[in-house]
């Protein structure tokens, strides 16, 4: 081999350690200012971890139908295994751009019979001759690029980047069917907690009818007391196919976010399982927000858009390609695979862009612009996450002042339908006041059964908004994924 060949390699070793385009920086989360000292101490500088275990977190609730719905949603949920497969894709994507680093070896053995023309040129006149003959070939090619400017240093840590986000998505419909189905079951054991509520107050009215009809048989009572109270139990009873319907709409989305089909799914009745949220540390660690899925995957895009850049960068310098041919070749099939039918070829292939139309800068320009998006939905997914957990923080301080409130004026609406009741008895009103205290002391009751379960709700959006939760470190279970 010409040693002149030799120096080419060794040159491209070289420049093999320089990579065009900007070295990835993280930006600032906010354009304008600091990030704000918030909920819980200063924000420190934003280092994404959503490879960071959640954990189990809705064991908190110490609700044990709600553990198996998670579970099955976190197993079977279609969107989910959607979203797996998106991650598969993106890990298959990383080696297709990794397998340029190496040389590229392919086999095209062909095998043909031609005729040659006999007006075909040779000399500037007709050749005036055709032959008819056969070719034969079983070739080996190859060929190489060596990353001089670090394009595919580049294309592979723009791969590698969106592997990341990738993952970071997954994890994040993760969380977010997971926090679906706590809130759904929340929603769900509120709708039983209001169906037993109206069963009893269905009975309750059933009862003073009764009393009423007999009141009025015994002259005391008119028949508008009558009316009033048939009015109140009707009212009451027409309630109780709505919630039933509400019940089941909720049962129905339980089972699509676990997997299930709806009409073989179904989860118990269990009225007395709304209980209180747990308790919510009054200091939350600001660094919380770092293992965000949305964050991480959001900052993981802005790298890929960076290398992006350096890939369209490249594009403005020489490639150089290495290329070999090795193999047989013969006008005989039987003579194809003797030695003296052997050829070969090798050398390298200068490609230099002069001038394209404009298309590499516009390319760089589109590159350069797509990072500047993928700013963009960065610091506005920073926004909006300061949006969440304070209106979470904020719906836990504001529904606890009005679910005292409610339960408050539930004790004195129950008070106060007890008097009605005694007066009525005693003849002193008619049972128009009675059905006024009762219908208020329903409502009061319904009220806090509603600001319970929204309680729940409110801390379950509070662990999505946090990224699964205000455990960190060791004080986590591992999910497995």
């Amino acid at each position: 081999m010409n040693p002149q060949l030799l120096t080419i390699p060794v040159f491209c070793a070289l420049l093999a350690g320089c990579a065009v385009g900007p070295d990835y920086e993280r930006p600032a989360a906010l354009r304008s200012q600091p990030l704000p000292k918030s909920f819980a101490g200063d924000w420190k500088t934003a280092e994404p971890a959503a490879h960071l275990p959640r954990g189990a977190w809705w064991e908190v609730f110490h609700d044990e139908e709600l553990n198996r719905l998670e579970r099955a949603a976190t197993a079977d949920n279609e969107n989910l295994a959607a979203a797996v497969a998106r991650f598969n894709q993106a890990r298959s994507l990383v080696d297709i751009a990794r397998s340029d680093f190496f040389p590229q070896f392919s086999f095209a053995g062909s095998a043909t019979r031609q005729r040659t023309s006999r007006n075909a040129p040779q000399s500037g006149q007709p050749a005036g001759e055709a032959y008819s003959y056969s070719n034969f070939t079983v070739p080996l090619e190859m060929s190489w690029e060596p990353d001089l400017w670090g394009r595919i240093r580049r294309q592979t840590e723009a791969a590698d980047a969106r592997l990341a986000a990738s993952a970071d998505d997954v994890e994040a419909i993760r969380l977010a069917i997971q926090g679906a189905v706590a809130a759904d079951y929340f929603a769900l054991r509120t709708f039983d907690a209001e169906l037993a509520l109206v069963a009893d107050t269905i009975e309750t009215y059933r009862r003073s009818l009764e009393l009423t009809r007999n009141r009025r048989k015994g002259g005391v009572a008119s028949d508008l007391d009558v009316s009033e109270a048939e009015t109140q139990l009707r009212t009451a009873e027409g309630q109780f196919p709505a919630l039933q319907l509400q019940r089941a709409k909720l049962t129905h989305a339980l089972a699509t976010l676990c997997g299930q089909p709806a009409i073989t799914f179904a989860t118990p009745s269990n009225p007395t399982q709304l209980t209180s949220p747990p308790a919510i540390p009054p200091s939350l660690p600001s660094e919380l927000l770092e293992r965000r899925p949305d964050i991480a995957a959001a900052e993981r895009q802005m790298a890929a858009a960076n290398a992006d850049i350096g890939v369209a960068k490249s594009a403005f310098f020489p490639r150089l390609i290495f290329q070999g041919l090795a193999g047989l070749q013969s006008v005989n099939a039987g003579t194809v695979f003797n030695w003296p039918s052997r050829l070969w070829a090798i050398g390298p292939t200068l490609e230099l862009p002069l001038f394209t139309g404009g298309r590499n800068t516009a390319q760089l320009a589109t590159a350069r612009a797509a990072y500047d998006e993928a700013v963009a939905n960065y610091r506005q997914t920073v926004l909006t996450t300061f949006q969440e957990i304070e209106n979470q923080l904020a719906a836990q301080r504001f529904l606890a002042r009005q679910l005292d409130a409610e339960t408050a004026a539930l004790t004195s609406a129950r008070r106060t339908q007890e008097i009605a009741n005694h007066r009525y008895r005693a003849g002193l009103v008619t049972y128009l006041e009675v059905a006024v205290a009762q219908g208020a002391a329903f409502d009061r009751n319904r009220a806090v059964v509603r600001l319970q379960g929204e309680r729940c709700v409110a801390t379950v959006g509070l662990i999505k908004a946090l990224g699964g939760g205000w455990q960190t470190g060791a004080h986590t279970a591992s999910v497995q994924h």
